[in-house]
């Protein structure tokens, strides 16, 4: 029975290795998205020159500096996103397969890419997310439409929960 367990155990051990696929589909996924965003960011500056044509007045000059501002924050929002599954990645790899030392030992690297615990993990995806949040707020709040003082007030008290969740957010750095 002993070298049952014992092979068992090791299969059991080896097991982690399957991982690796979630730590490639999420590097290939990140990636696609630094692509998409480096490609969208690309084309949004290539157009901004037509910015500065006479020949936009008035609401025309008005609606591409709004398209412009939106694309923007898609961009961000890509580039977010990528690095959410970058450190994703990173996070699995290092708490499943193995330290990734040239990371520990380098003088330039982040220490935001260095994962030790799963706590570290999800701290670090929690963070970014909740940038992701609040690009996506800022980006819908652009095409809102005031009607009322009541769309107003909703708009502050959401600016007010950021504020809170930011809040919150630095305070738990600051009791690690």
């Amino acid at each position: 029975m002993n070298m049952l367990e014992k092979v068992f155990e090791r299969f059991l051990w080896d097991s982690r290795f399957a991982v690796l696929f979630a730590v490639a589909a999420s590097l290939l996924t990140a990636f696609a998205m630094f692509y998409m965003a480096t490609v969208d960011a690309w084309f949004m500056v290539s157009h901004i020159l037509d910015y500065a044509s006479p020949d936009l007045v008035g609401t025309a000059r008005a609606e591409m500096r709004s398209a412009t501002v939106t694309h923007v924050v898609e961009i961000i929002d890509g580039y977010l996103l990528a690095t959410v599954l970058l450190i994703f990645a990173l996070g699995l790899y290092e708490l499943f397969i193995s330290r990734i030392e040239a990371a520990e030992s380098s003088e330039t690297a982040s220490k935001v890419l260095i994962i030790h615990s799963l706590d570290d993990l999800k701290g670090r995806l929690a963070k970014v997310i909740l940038m992701i949040l609040i690009v996506k707020f800022f980006e819908y709040t652009g095409t809102m439409e005031f009607k009322n003082a009541l769309d107003l007030l909703y708009l502050a008290a959401g600016i007010a929960l950021l504020g809170v969740a930011l809040y919150f957010s630095h305070k738990a750095d600051e009791s690690h």
